[in-house]
């Protein structure tokens, strides 16, 4: 291919000599200004995303635009004024390319109002936007091999801590991080490097390289890109090119990590932030390494063949360490396929508690079964990989953008949402213990809602009654909850790990359950329990969500099929919930609300957590806690003062949320590894409403199954709760609900009940 002729540049001229020294200073001064706000602008941006994301609030779609944007211009003006101004051509040039990079910058971070979830959509934007880039400088590329061993060699910390996302995903990782190369080399043509040695070269290609990088990634990626980038300024010095250092070394940020999991929400333990600084740490250590070590060996005239022998041990290097200590594979987001036909639960026979679970049961897979017929007899036609759910009559598939393009299409499809999969880490997270010791008297909270006075005064523990908790899973082995597991093959399912028995790494499962039914810390500790793990990592997906849904109503032994296999007769009596499913996890508004409908039809209590998004009005949004049919739980303090991240109703459909709250604020409960800790949130009050139904229906098993009246108890023998501050104008019953939980007066009223 023939490229075009390109005009001569003047003959280089020291800027020492031709430079008065106050301009040098003033470019220098420039070139750390730049450094300064893109440093600034960007974390604080992503600081300020994670705070809008952690809180509960959507970041606006023009936020990240507006960043860009702004960082853009207070980069870029001083650099026109450098580019222009001074009389020196290489005082220009530094501008010249500083504004570039500023250009650069401000137009790929408007691309960042591409949603996270659909990072093959911003990869293909960025690829073609960072390409369109170079041509329009009329880039040339150049490929000398040195270069491509240098990106290879700051690209192995992602090979060995990283892990990819879907093949789509990957394959436009690569065609975008070729483009960002294209786009440096552009930036950075062969005129520049004319006019200037190494040292002072490297300073201003790494000023023009951190621009450059500040726009290369979703929210999160671009600061691992800036670590990267900027040091590989002076390896380019030396080999006169940028583009094959710049295009692989960006691969890692772009290709082996999740936006998405970049996110404070995983910030406890050693998870995706930690390995992503890490791997950002080391890569940056090798590109110094890099950019001394190609300045020497310029000196010394390095020829072709060692650039040669470079890349194939660059190569066999990361190809071990890849197949290795990596996670090898692809470990892309599934699709969550809703069907428009939910089964019809009206009817259901109620004359014995286990004949309408049965009933409920029977009717979901019979209606699944029936109406997946075709799309299962296609997918198999394609061999693409799915699980099949009857709770929610749905799919899970294993595919990319065209697949989920033509799952839309289809006539019995309703939509197709993403469902959430966590990347595998090089190493597991370190299992969360609790310091205190066991509490010799009911903790504060127990005495509160009055559930100690329960068991001794009206002698009712919540015996008889079997207690179902999804969560990050239990210590089984912890002595405030080991004497009361149900036990069998049918009381433990861990879909994420596959775990045979009760295990807990993140401790949230063990802390909630051991509210409901532990020894001494338990509303109800005569009542037995079985557990589901349904987050990983804090994490979890409406398809996990699900199996632990579907293993409440039917439990079923480890590796059997929730459909053939399932024993609604063995279904747990009450449910704890202390989850719930955001958009960043997959779910939409209506993504749960056939399976909790089927709950209600079977007679199962389902208690949930309001969530810990207050003090907001209207903060109540993520499923399952907005549905009619669930009793949502908010969260009070020692002064039976709703605590001010408890989540506020009404919720979108302008329902009366939450139904009630309970003491989570400092609650102390089980931890794995057999010690306690206070923890506060939604989630610590909700497996005390839990409890307090389980000693009503322990007080008086005629109730069970009796949804309605047993919500109507709760509400009517509720004490008054204090509302707080809230961010609006929030009804009173919009935040206390029918008020503060009172187990005594419940477990007396229940008794009452005909």
């Amino acid at each position: 291919m023939a490229y075009p002729s390109y005009p001569a540049y003047p003959a280089y001229s020291p800027p020492e000599r031709s430079t008065n020294p106050w301009v040098v200073v003033a470019a220098a001064s420039i070139g750390v200004w730049a450094v300064l706000v893109t440093v600034l602008g960007q974390a604080v941006g992503w600081l300020a995303d994670q705070v809008l994301l952690v809180t509960g609030l959507e970041t606006p779609v023009w936020t990240w635009p507006v960043v860009a944007i702004v960082n853009a211009v207070l980069a870029g003006t001083p650099a026109v004024i450098l580019a222009f101004v001074p009389r020196s051509p290489a005082v220009r040039a530094a501008g010249r390319v500083w504004l570039l990079g500023a250009a650069a910058l401000g137009g790929l971070g408007l691309l960042r109002a591409v949603p996270e979830p659909l990072n093959e959509l911003y990869l293909a934007f960025l690829a073609l936007a960072a390409a369109g880039g170079a041509v329009l400088l009329r880039g040339r590329p150049s490929l000398p091999a040195l270069g491509f061993a240098g990106g290879l060699a700051v690209l192995l910390p992602w090979l060995w801590i990283g892990a990819l996302g879907g093949l789509t995903e990957t394959v436009l990782a690569v065609l975008a991080a070729a483009a960002v190369g294209w786009l440096a080399a552009a930036i950075l043509d062969a005129g520049f490097w004319e006019r200037y040695g190494i040292a002072l070269g490297g300073f201003i290609a790494g000023v023009a390289l951190l621009l450059l990088a500040a726009g290369v990634g979703q929210a999160g990626a671009q600061l691992a890109a800036m670590l990267v980038l900027p040091p590989l300024g002076f390896a380019a010095a030396a080999l006169r090119s940028a583009g094959p250092l710049v295009a692989v070394a960006a691969l890692g940020p772009l290709a082996f990590v999740d936006p998405e999991e970049v996110t404070l929400l995983l910030s406890t333990g050693r998870d995706v932030p930690v390995w992503a600084a890490i791997a950002a740490a080391i890569s940056l250590a090798v590109a110094v390494l890099v950019g001394i070590g190609y300045p020497l060996a310029r000196a010394r005239r390095t020829g072709r063949l060692v650039g040669a022998v470079a890349v194939v041990l660059m190569v066999v290097t990361g190809g071990v360490i890849y197949l290795g200590p990596g996670q090898p594979g692809l470990y892309g987001e599934r699709l969550f396929v809703i069907l428009k036909s939910q089964a019809d639960l009206s009817g259901v026979s109620t004359a014995s508690r286990d004949a309408r679970v049965t009933g409920v049961y029977d009717r979901l897979v019979d209606h699944a079964e029936s109406s997946q017929a075709d799309l299962r007899r296609t997918l198999d036609r394609w061999h693409l990989d799915y699980t099949p759910y009857y709770l929610v009559n749905a799919i899970e598939v294993d595919g990319g953008p065209a697949i989920r393009a033509w799952l839309s299409r289809r006539d019995d499809v309703d939509r197709v949402l993403l469902n959430q999969r966590l990347r595998p880490l090089p190493a597991q997270p370190g299992v969360t213990h609790g310091d205190l010791p066991a509490p010799t008297a009911p903790p504060w909270n127990i005495s509160m809602i009055g559930a100690d006075r329960a068991a001794t005064q009206l002698g009712v523990d919540g015996s008889g009654v079997v207690v179902g908790t999804s969560d990050s899973g239990v210590d089984g082995a912890h002595p405030a909850l080991s004497g009361n597991f149900r036990g069998g093959d049918d009381s433990w399912y861990d879909p994420w790990n596959h775990t045979r028995t009760p295990t807990d790494r993140g401790g949230h499962g063990t802390h909630t359950l051991g509210s409901a039914v532990g020894r001494t810390v338990g509303v109800a500790p005569g009542a037995q329990w079985v557990g589901c793990v349904n987050l990983d990592r804090n994490l979890g997906n409406p398809a996990h969500y699900l199996d632990c849904m579907q293993f409440m109503l039917a439990p079923f032994p480890s590796g059997a099929d929730p459909f053939t296999d399932g024993r609604p007769e063995r279904a747990p009596h009450v449910l704890t919930n202390s989850w719930g499913c955001p958009r960043i996890e997959g779910c939409d508004e209506g993504a749960l609300r056939a399976a909790t409908a089927a709950f209600a039809a079977a007679g199962i209590f389902f208690a949930v957590a309001a969530g810990n998004t207050g003090p907001f009005c209207g903060s109540i949004d993520d499923p399952p806690a907005p549905y009619a049919d669930v009793e949502t739980v908010g969260a009070v303090d020692r002064r039976r003062q709703v605590t001010q991240f408890s989540s506020r109703g009404p919720t979108q459909t302008d329902l009366t949320k939450p139904d009630i709250v309970a003491p989570g604020e400092d609650v102390l409960s089980a931890m794995p590894g057999g010690g306690y800790a206070a923890l506060s949130g939604t989630s610590m009050a909700t497996p005390q409403v839990a409890g307090v139904v389980a000693l009503m229906w322990s007080a008086n098993p005629r109730l069970i199954g009796d949804l309605a009246r047993t919500r109507a108890i709760l509400r009517d023998t509720a004490s008054p709760a204090t509302p707080g501050e809230s961010t609006g104008e929030c009804a009173a019953v919009d935040v206390t609900g029918a008020g503060l939980v009172d187990g005594y007066a419940a477990v007396q009223a229940a008794r009452a009940a005909s």
